[in-house]
């Protein structure tokens, strides 16, 4: 969608495609369409990537993946005739108008049509002041968010939808050809990166150097689809069975790069259906979670609320918890006792020791850490201030839909009302006991230590 009425600069001299979120060539509606744009006019394209300093919770960790994929990018794109520029604005001192600069000379902008964190109060912005038309694509979902038009409740209202129409959406991103190919020389402010100078990169911005890289992930296009052919071959056969043990790693591990764009969830839904075809395998319930859930988070984060408030849930999860907001809490912790991990619960001090050293939490233990700071916290409102920080400052897949909407289940989105009890009132309820029921938990715990 074009989101201003500018017309296309005439003598403009490619199509700018700015990748916000979606940090990849292949695969990429956004790129597609700035490139069948740029063949219309017989132009070429220039593929832009920044990354500041100033993000929130800027850090190595983050830092650090996001520049290990540049060079995946950045060789890419020169192999389909792109230009290619990336800019790390590394200290407050450095420039902030770049994307202004290099759209200047632009036709169009296209970039990446994403319903959170920065990416949508920059398309507000900047599509108002950029003189040029400026088009935001979705290429973050299979089925694209505007498609639905208004918030869904929950995953039994939206899956329907979105079954009645995947098929037309399920098919690869044509492939890109370019008409004309890039010749020019790229400006003085582009940093080249190599996995070699990410280090010196680091080490030279104002970011937060506390928060170590993580010690199992690494970022990239290459690393993504490591991944993919990993758990096709491993763990899909395993998927629906041991999913929910996260001792046993039957996931997929691909949400950081789902979040960071390395990889779309359109081709992994691809990878698995034909693998699964091939192999006379059931995915359902991985792409059950992949394309249903995952969008019914983009849907609620597009047409919902603000996340960062229970005023976001709904009107029945409200009332429950303010009926049990004084409710006492025995224990109670800090954030700093949460962040250190350290309360009487070994499960949940492993939970929080695997997001402190690699960036992730196993989602069926994700949803067992959050109910428990729910409980022993000083207020609910506390409780969802914790576990988004926690989340934006140590997770790979954080400032995410998918994650904001997963904080928010734990005090009642997307769920129904279960027995009342204290402090979570009529909220869903996970006990220790359970888990050690349903998985092996001191297995876990010895994985974590």
């Amino acid at each position: 969608m074009n989101l201003n009425e500018y017309p296309l600069r005439s003598g403009g001299r490619y199509v700018l495609y700015w990748s916000q979120v979606n940090r990849r060539v292949d695969s990429n509606h956004a790129l597609s369409f700035a490139a069948h744009l740029a063949n219309s006019l017989g132009l070429p394209v220039l593929f832009y990537e920044g990354l500041t300093w100033s993000h929130p919770h800027a850090n190595d960790r983050l830092h650090t993946f996001i520049l290990e994929g540049i060079p995946d990018n950045a060789a890419r794109a020169a192999a389909l005739g792109m230009g290619y520029v990336f800019y790390y604005r590394r200290r407050r001192s450095d420039p902030d108008d770049i994307v202004y600069r290099i759209a200047a000379d632009a036709a169009a902008l296209v970039t990446d049509d994403y319903p959170g964190y920065l990416v949508r109060d920059h398309n507000r912005s900047v599509s108002r002041k950029i003189g040029i038309p400026y088009y935001a694509v979705d290429a973050s979902c299979i089925v694209p968010m505007e498609h639905f038009g208004k918030q869904e409740y929950a995953a039994y209202t939206i899956r329907p939808k979105i079954h009645r129409v995947l098929q037309e959406h399920l098919k690869p991103v044509v492939p890109i050809r370019m008409k004309k190919r890039w010749t020019e020389a790229l400006p003085s402010f582009h940093t080249g990166v190599t996995r070699e100078s990410i280090p010196a990169l680091l080490a030279a911005s104002e970011i937060d150097h506390s928060v170590t890289p993580s010690a199992e992930f690494r970022g990239g296009r290459r690393e993504a689809k490591r991944r993919l052919r990993h758990f096709l071959t491993h763990n899909l056969k395993r998927y629906a069975r041991l999913n929910r043990e996260p001792s046993a790693r039957a996931t997929s591990q691909l949400s950081p790069y789902l979040h960071f764009g390395h990889i779309s969830s359109l081709e992994i839904a691809l990878a698995v259906q034909g693998y699964a075809g091939e192999h006379k395998l059931i995915a359902t319930e991985f792409l059950e979670q992949l394309i249903v859930r995952r969008e019914l988070a983009f849907n609620f984060a597009r047409y919902g609320p603000s996340p960062d408030s229970l005023a976001a849930l709904p009107t029945w999860a409200q009332t429950t918890l303010r009926k049990h907001a004084a409710d006492p809490r025995k224990p109670v912790y800090t954030r700093r006792q949460f962040e250190q991990a350290d309360t009487h619960d070994p499960l949940w001090n492993a939970t929080q020791r695997e997001l402190l050293r690699d960036g992730v939490i196993q989602g069926y233990y994700r949803m067992y850490w959050g109910k428990k700071i729910v409980e022993w916290c000083g207020s609910h409102h506390e409780a969802l201030e914790i576990m988004t920080h926690l989340h934006d400052r140590y997770a790979m897949d954080g400032r995410d839909p998918n994650t904001y909407a997963n904080i928010l289940w734990c005090f009642g989105l997307h769920d129904r009302p279960w027995p009342e009890r204290a402090v979570l009132g009529a909220v869903r309820y996970m006990s220790l006991d359970g888990m050690k029921r349903k998985t092996d938990v001191d297995a876990y715990v010895r994985q974590t230590t």
